[in-house]
């Protein structure tokens, strides 16, 4: 098994974090979806608050997490404090 060379930076040495800076205050929009369905307008126009909407996951199934539209990873909810979070519990590889 081949090791895997490393990327280098325009200098030819290894590529470090400061490499990468022209980018880090780039915005991008992060987005977890806890699940999918399909319904027609008529049944989403009787919705009123209370109603519930079935999503296509289980209790306890991992979510999926985006960057600009791209799967990138998936995970779980957490609670912070008052507020909800996510913890990835899988990253996945561009393909």
């Amino acid at each position: 098994m081949e090791a895997q060379e490393k990327p280098k930076s325009s200098d030819g040495g290894e590529r470090t974090a400061d490499d990468l800076e022209a980018v880090f205050d780039v915005p991008v929009r992060i987005s977890a979806v806890l699940g999918r369905t399909k319904m027609p307008v008529s049944q989403l126009l009787e919705m009123d608050a209370g109603s519930v909407v079935e999503l296509d996951r289980q209790v306890g199934e991992a979510i999926d997490i985006y960057v600009n539209s791209r799967l990138v990873a998936r995970g779980e909810i957490v609670l912070v404090e008052d507020k909800l979070g996510i913890t990835m519990t899988e990253i996945i590889k561009a393909g």
